[in-house]
């Protein structure tokens, strides 16, 4: 019996998979037409060794009719997705880690000659296996260990710059509605540009004196369009009429500024009246 757990660590920081996982550093690999290469730190925290596969694909965050955000994957990309997953290659593709050591993995990309400029994405997948979890409440009266075997994955980006890049982000449609003990917030967020927008968001609720009453900061990648829904904790508001505002950024502390392509701010408000 296989249990599969799932991390996705698209631009948010180092990713810690708990069990027989493994530490992996950075989040976010960046590349470019002069190196062509990078790298991707494992680190073994347990006292078991573990298996590591490396696969690729190619996948950006989207987001469904709730608003949350999901991985949109495309198994047979065309020649117009700016897709790198077919030539970036992994060395090693398959390892394993000792207990409490680290290991490197190697990632060169061999693009197309003629490649346009522009940025090109792919999905890093690093599997992880170890040993097996035992499963408590079955009898041993045939003296049967029964245990799952634990695999975790996770997911990183993969970014090759070639040439002249550059990004910026359209915001529409923001609109808001109470439910329960929340602000649900939803925007249109439109990538421009050749590259991802890698960015923060920040939500605010204001009252008539500007006062914040309540706010919401997360990260963001837009890489076409998506429309994710924010909510911001509001407790019981009194009766009123109050503005929700929008700003979009590329200021990210989790990034190193020089990978960090800037765009000039995007901001938007809307009224929000609670009766």
């Amino acid at each position: 019996m296989k249990r599969t757990g799932l991390s996705l660590a698209l631009l948010w920081g180092a990713a810690p998979l708990a069990g027989q996982g493994v530490v992996i550093a950075p989040h976010a690999v960046f590349m470019d037409a002069r190196t062509r290469s990078g790298a991707v730190l494992l680190y073994n925290p347990n006292t078991e060794p573990v298996e590591v596969a490396i696969s690729f694909f190619f996948g950006y965050p989207a987001t469904d009719s709730a608003g949350i955000i999901v991985v949109r994957t495309v198994e047979h990309p065309d020649s117009t997705s700016p897709s790198a997953a077919s030539w970036i290659q992994a060395f090693p593709r398959r390892l394993t880690v000792p207990p409490l050591e680290r290991q490197t993995i190697r990632l060169l990309a061999s693009p197309p000659p003629g490649l346009a400029d522009g940025e090109y994405w792919a999905r890093l997948v690093i599997s992880a296996k170890g040993g097996q979890l035992p499963v408590t409440g079955v009898a041993d009266t045939a003296k049967v260990r029964v245990g799952l075997t634990l695999e975790v994955r996770t997911i990183i980006g993969v970014f090759y710059r070639k040439g002249a890049v550059h990004t910026g982000i359209s915001l529409s449609g923001l609109r808001t509605a109470v439910v329960g003990d929340s602000l649900a917030v939803w925007a249109r967020l439109t990538q421009q540009g050749n590259a991802a927008y890698i960015g923060s968001a920040h939500a605010a609720l204001v009252d008539s004196t500007g006062k914040t009453l309540a706010e919401m900061k997360a990260p963001i990648g837009v890489y076409y369009t998506m429309e994710p829904r924010y909510a911001l904790p509001i407790g019981a508001l009194a009766p009123g009429r109050y503005r929700l505002r929008l700003d979009l950024s590329t200021a990210r502390e989790d990034l190193a500024p020089e990978l960090v392509l800037p765009s000039p701010p995007v901001r938007d408000s809307v009224e929000v009246r609670v009766p």
